[in-house]
């Protein structure tokens, strides 16, 4: 005969305060478990070093003469720096007030120093190229950039005036680190 007396059953309470630690116990260590299988595969989708590295782009500037332009390539887009004139920066300054402007900016809003004009050279309508870097390139009918594609003409500060481009070329983010190079990005 077996003595109950001796061999007490737990109580359901504390039974089942030990099923629920037991249950939260595994739960907390699959989560982690999870978490830390998952992490590789998360990682893996930042961006690469050589991406990053690619994020600026340092331009030196100090061989670049005014009325000169250069492009540059900064995330697989055509940059446009160019060196103004003195009669440029005038006349842009001037349209600021006195030109029909569809996509309104003023010249100082769009170039950190006058002389300095900094562009992603891509045309707002479609995406094509605009000539205008060149000394033979055609530069529209208000000295800055033109796009054969479909016929939008640029000023010298980038601001659409005529065709159907919806807006400026862009002025990407870009500093001074000193007198003679620009930090694109």
């Amino acid at each position: 005969m077996a003595d109950t007396a001796t061999h007490a059953q737990p109580s359901s309470a504390d039974g089942q305060t030990r099923r629920d630690f037991l249950l939260y116990a595994t739960s907390a260590v699959g989560a982690v478990g999870t978490g830390l299988a998952l992490w590789p595969f998360v990682h893996s989708m930042n961006p690469a070093a050589d991406t990053l590295a690619l994020s600026t782009t340092d331009v030196d500037i100090s061989a670049i003469q005014p009325g000169q332009a250069i492009t540059v390539v900064w995330r697989g887009k055509p940059v446009f720096v160019r060196h103004r004139q003195p009669e440029e920066i005038a006349q842009a300054a001037k349209d600021d007030s006195a030109a029909d402007l569809r996509d309104k900016a003023t010249d100082a809003s769009r170039a950190q120093k006058p002389e300095w004009l900094v562009l992603i050279g891509v045309c707002t309508h479609l995406g094509c190229v605009p000539l205008g870097q060149k000394p033979a390139d055609p530069k529209g009918d208000f000295g800055g950039w033109f796009c054969p594609c479909h016929g939008s003409h640029y000023d010298t500060s980038g601001r659409i005036r005529k065709g159907p481009a919806p807006a400026n070329l862009p002025v990407p983010d870009y500093k001074f680190t000193s007198d003679t190079t620009i930090r694109i990005g």
